[in-house]
This record gives structure tokens, C-alpha cells and sequence, in this order.
């Protein structure tokens, strides 16, 4: 297991308590880079990874890694949830970037981070994303997903309605 996969080795500190690596303080992104990335950019970037397709997970469009869910766009395609290997990396990420990274009391106790695309650097989102891909690709298959079951004759009743306003 890497010790950190976002930063650079000589950007890198060991925490004197055992507790891993962490970035230093003093070393914000810098403000002078381009910041922000599109939809159009975070999905091909996604799509371009070996197995990745689109898929469903949870009734939501995401991103899928052998059947395994990687990431998806949440808020209007503003930001951007992805799988991470540990909780820690999250930390990582946010004391890295606080603009670009963040979680909900929903994704609290979950190995994912939220991602503002507006807001992240094109390099960073590059790096972060590759590395959950490695993580994501080092499990276990996915199990096979039923397909959804339906509901009675719902389907039917409503097609032989549309037949028969159409017809007259």
C-alpha cells in the first residue's frame, strides 16, 4: 500500500505520530493556476480509463470499474463524488485543497471525497482520479446486478392505451 498517491515525494511530510503521510500546511495549490474542469473533461477522463464504463449504481448514472462503482456527478454536474481507498486520503485531499475538496455527513464514514469541479486543477483531478482507478481496479469484481423487476402489467396496459388513441 502507497504511503500517499496526490502529492509528490519531496512535498511530503510523515506525520511524527505514525498516523501516515500528510502534505504540509505551508504548501496550499497555488493560486496562480487555472483552476476548474469541465463535465465534458471529468467524464472523458473518466471514460478514458482502462474498463471504465457508464453505468448505475444505487438507481444513479455513474462510473463503473468492473462493475464496481468509481464515481459519479452529483449537483447538477457540479461536483464531481469519487472512491477513494481510505478515509485518510480524504483528509489528505481537503487539507490539500479545501476549495476543490469536501464531504457530507452522508459521506462521512465512506472512503469517497466530493470534488467542485469549478474549482479543482485539471493536473490534481488527473492524479486523484488515476489513483482511485488503481484502488477501484485492485478489487475484486463487482457481483452481476439483477435486472429491475417489473411491476405488473403496468407497461402493457399503458402501450394497448397509447395504441388505441392513436388509432382513432
Amino acid at each position: 500500500m502507497h504511503d500517499c498517491f496526490f502529492i509528490s515525494a519531496p512535498q511530503l511530510k510523515r506525520d511524527p505520530l505514525g498516523g501516515g503521510v500528510t502534505a504540509p500546511r505551508r504548501s496550499k495549490v497555488k493560486k496562480n493556476r487555472p483552476r476548474g474542469v469541465s463535465i465534458h473533461a471529468a467524464r472523458e477522463l473518466l471514460l478514458d480509463l482502462p474498463n471504465v464504463v457508464e453505468g448505475r449504481s444505487y438507481g444513479m448514472p455513474s462510473f463503473l470499474l468492473n462493475g464496481r462503482f468509481l464515481a459519479r456527478f452529483r449537483d447538477e454536474d457540479t461536483v464531481l463524488v469519487l472512491q477513494l481507498a481510505t478515509i485518510s486520503e480524504r483528509e489528505v485531499l481537503m487539507e490539500l485543497d479545501p476549495g476543490a475538496f469536501f464531504f457530507t455527513e452522508h459521506y462521512r464514514n465512506y472512503p469517497a471525497v466530493l470534488v467542485r469541479l469549478a474549482e479543482v486543477a485539471a493536473p490534481l483531478l488527473t492524479d486523484v482520479v488515476t489513483e482511485s482507478w488503481r484502488h477501484v481496479s485492485a478489487l475484486p469484481p463487482g457481483r452481476p446486478r439483477k435486472p429491475a423487476k417489473r411491476r405488473g402489467k403496468g407497461g402493457e396496459r399503458k402501450a394497448a392505451v397509447r395504441r388505441r388513441l392513436t388509432s382513432a
